[in-house]
């Protein structure tokens, strides 16, 4: 057993703190109360520190860059008080795969990292549970990976029976665990997706009590329009929908101010979130800088097409805006020396102008680079933020401490973040905690996890001056005095499972 002993409780429901003693035995949170004359094996003072359940991270990519497989520890996620984490985001998932095939997250890694050995969602799931990670997981349903393994690369309409295979697999996945469906309608195979068929689709999680989670359509000059799909789709079908990264992309502030107040003034009664982290930048595939009428088909496609002086002679007007020191590479499977450099020092090393280097860092890379691009107005987004209707989540993955891997502070600093933005502006550290932990718990249906409450599962976190101190994950402590305890204590979380 282990007692913390005279902690500022904070049980994620909203509630005022209050000061008492946590009793955890085996994974559960056994009793709260005041146990003076208590043993237990451990003892930990919290005298001084805030006692919280542990964070859920909505909105992760930690399947996309294949970490889950490739740094089971998940350490900067735990760094941060992250104690649950939901992949499957934008579109893309590890599974269902319908012939064991990666296409749809190629664009974050190198999906040669691992060996697939699983098709269905139960599969995925038995697969990663053996695995053993550092933090519990949980998964939505790509739209994109399934609708690429039906169709391939063809961007066009589904037919009556591919739409009818589609939502077999989808329902059989729900019922495999899935805690919903994601799309990514902003990225090129997915953007000319008919709300037709993301309606049938969703029908299906809704009727299984899922999550959609949406990557917007358009996040620049037609963003409210985006918006207003994504409430028209869950007053249509009642679905508890949460729309990924909102941000206010820099020169289109008025256009998110505009759907923020859609928002705020149109889902007053829909179970509806957006997601968001306070930061100043995007962590993207290098593809997604180019304008959207020059992201047709695949990567080989796209390479295929820069090649032309046509489409180059374009691309160089269309990138003549771009500040060099606003694009730095993240990651370059195929040209490691890169990673670090920023586009400024790239152009000025092969002395060419900014739009010439911008296309020539493509080819190079064959469009297999992630770069952090500045391209978010941070106030704004901080505001956004602010919103009732907001969750935050850091959108990044735990990746290895490499010199071929540059980490935004995303990756390990979202949460400690926005705490101390809040504790600044004497934000109620309670609601903060519960847009961390109850709300979202709540939204997703994980079971027994969200709350300080007896009987739940003992994921815990302390935070001193909005730091984070130590995290118990079912029970165990994974982080002890700031440091990791390198102890793989995660759980694979499903759909209404306990």
């Amino acid at each position: 057993m282990i007692l913390i002993k005279s902690a500022q409780i904070i049980d994620g429901a909203g509630k005022p703190p209050y000061k008492a003693d946590v009793l955890i035995k085996d994974d559960k949170i056994s009793a709260i109360g005041n146990y003076a004359t208590k043993k237990a094996e451990v003892i930990i003072d919290g005298l001084g520190y805030y006692l919280t359940p542990g964070f859920i991270d909505v909105n992760t990519d930690a399947d996309h860059y294949l970490s889950l497989f490739t740094n089971p520890s998940q350490s900067d996620f735990i760094k941060q008080g992250v104690t649950t984490t939901i992949g499957g985001q934008c579109g893309s998932s590890l599974a269902p795969l319908l012939y064991g095939s990666l296409e749809s997250i190629q664009k974050w890694t190198d999906i040669r990292q691992i060996n697939v050995d699983w098709h269905t969602m139960k599969e995925f799931l038995k697969t990663l549970g053996r695995t053993k990670i550092g933090v519990n997981f949980g998964t939505l349903i790509g739209h994109s990976t399934i609708r690429r393994a039906i169709i391939g690369e063809e961007l066009r309409d589904l037919t009556d029976s591919e739409l009818k295979v589609f939502e077999h697999i989808i329902e059989k996945a729900m019922e495999e665990g899935a805690l919903g469906f994601s799309t990514g309608l902003g990225y090129a195979h997915s953007r000319a997706t008919p709300y037709q068929e993301i309606l049938q689709l969703v029908k299906i999680v809704t009727k299984h009590g899922g999550v959609y989670a949406t990557h917007l359509r358009n996040e620049e000059e037609k963003i409210a329009g985006s918006v207003k799909e994504a409430i028209r789709l869950a007053r249509e079908t009642g679905v508890k929908t949460l729309i990924s990264h909102f941000r206010p992309l820099n020169g289109f502030e008025k256009n998110y101010e505009e759907a923020l107040e859609i928002i705020q003034k149109e889902t007053d009664e829909l179970d509806f979130h957006f997601d968001g982290y306070p930061f100043d930048a995007s962590v993207v595939p290098i593809y997604t800088l180019l304008p959207k009428w020059a992201q047709s088909g695949g990567l080989r496609d796209m390479l295929e097409n820069l090649s032309s002086n046509e489409t180059q002679e374009r691309l160089l007007k269309e990138f003549s805006h771009i500040n060099g020191d606003d694009i730095i590479v993240a990651q370059a499977p195929t040209a490691k020396y890169l990673v670090g450099k920023t586009l400024g020092t790239f152009a000025r090393n092969h002395e060419l102008e900014l739009s010439s280097a911008l296309i020539k860092l493509m080819i190079l890379t064959g469009f297999k680079a992630v770069v952090i691009y500045k391209n978010i107005n941070v106030d704004l987004a901080i505001q956004g933020l602010m919103s009732d209707k907001a969750l935050v989540a850091s959108n990044s993955a735990c990746l290895p401490e490499k010199n071929d891997i540059v980490k935004h502070e995303r990756f390990y600093n979202t949460f400690p973040k926005f705490l101390e933005i809040t504790g600044a502006t004497n934000r109620s550290i309670e609601k903060t905690i519960q847009k961390f932990t109850g709300i979202p718990a709540q939204k997703f249906s994980i079971k027994k996890r969200g709350l300080l409450k007896e009987g739940y599962q003992a994921d815990l976190t302390m935070i001193k001056d909005n730091r984070i101190h130590s995290v118990f994950i079912n029970g165990k402590q994974a982080m002890k005095d700031g440091k990791i305890q390198n102890i793989l204590a995660g759980q694979i979380i499903k759909r209404n499972s306990a």
